[in-house]
């Protein structure tokens, strides 16, 4: 089957590899659409960073070149022995965790949190931008009536921004400021809509995404080209501060802004993959009494993300802005991504 496979940072190919098998308890997946994340494009151009390189992920036993991949959807076409969750001809989407089932964290039922963690489509063990993909039945979620494949390909990022805004101390009527808003960072201001978010304030380069963000429910976006002061501004606009700011860019300079533009006792979420260290100011956390929280992936949220979808929330008609074939998916989705930040999400077809 062909597949697009991780060699090492600016080189993923298109080749054809043996199609996967179904063993019992697993679920083979023929894919619909795949979506490029940022942790994607992570990879393409500064990874490994989970992609499992030296030594074999510990839960995959993959080591690059892996098939890449992680928010995806697609149609079960086979199930192994003892699986009765999903049946031949169900539309799913995947829960991308590989987790060890071993360690304290999992122990605890935080598997996101696993000491092994790794991701389907990062780490090995298959993925998502190939024409079939075997699964473990428990990863595997039945899709709702009425939602289509398409949409189900964003499930997993708005998974991610759903239990960002879950995991943070924002409270219905308070203010928010989200720092960039590419695909997660529009979901995020989703999800505080949800949350019940009083106003929510973006922060972004991108003129064409920051129109998006105005469209999906933000009350103002600053421009940081345009506005020198970046911080004052927010502390002027929600009089005194953001009660929570979450940090969705990775750039080094930004979490000192997210940081500083909180009110006091306001928290800062990290919902950035890192390639760089970032440099703060302590004493702008302790004297503020402000709090800094990471937060990595999601757990047991799949499902109310998808029912959420049902309602009109993350709708992929606002984020989606180019479809492509597989066989294109460096030309015209990474490059395409790396050169041009008027994307949103880029969705790739399995054929």
């Amino acid at each position: 089957m062909k597949a697009a496979r991780w060699h090492k940072a600016r080189d993923i190919r298109v080749e054809d590899i043996e199609e996967p098998k179904v063993t019992p308890g697993r679920v083979k997946i023929e894919v619909a659409w795949t979506g490029i994340c940022g942790s994607d494009l992570h990879e393409y151009v500064a990874g490994p960073i989970f992609i499992p390189v030296e030594r074999p992920h510990t839960v995959s036993k993959d080591v690059a070149p892996i098939v890449m991949g992680h928010e995806f959807s697609g149609t079960v076409v086979e199930v192994g022995e003892g699986v009765t969750k999903v049946k031949v001809g169900d539309k799913v989407v995947v829960e991308p965790i590989l987790a060890c089932g071993e360690c304290p964290a999992c122990l605890k039922g935080s598997y996101n949190l696993c000491k092994h963690l790794g991701f389907h489509g990062l780490s090995g063990g298959g993925g998502g931008f190939s024409e079939y993909t075997v699964v473990d039945e428990r990863w595997v979620h039945k899709m709702p009536e009425g939602l289509s494949l398409e949409q189900g390909a964003l499930v997993e990022p708005a998974a991610v921004a759903l239990h960002a805004v879950r995991k943070s101390k924002l409270r219905a009527g308070d203010k928010a400021v989200v720092f960039g808003v590419g695909p997660i960072g529009l979901l995020v201001i989703e999800s505080l809509k949800v949350a019940g978010a009083s106003e929510i304030y973006a922060v972004e380069l991108s003129k064409e995404r920051a129109a998006r963000a105005l469209e999906l429910g933000a009350t103002a976006v600053i421009n940081p080209a345009e506005e020198p002061d970046v911080v004052g501004k927010i502390h002027e606009l929600t009089k005194g501060g953001a009660d929570v700011a979450f940090e969705v860019t990775g750039v080094p300079s930004v979490l000192k802004q997210a940081i500083d533009s909180t009110t006091f006792e306001g928290e800062t979420v990290i919902v950035s993959i890192w390639e760089k260290e970032a440099a703060i100011q302590p004493n702008n956390i302790v004297l503020s009494e402000r709090t800094v929280k990471g937060i990595i992936a999601y757990r047991d949220i799949f499902p109310a993300v998808m029912n959420l979808m049902t309602k009109g929330y993350f709708p992929a008609d606002k984020l989606v802005t180019k479809r492509i074939k597989l066989d294109d998916v460096v030309k015209e989705g990474f490059e395409t991504l790396v050169n041009e930040k008027n994307h949103i999400k880029i969705l790739v077809s399995s054929k």
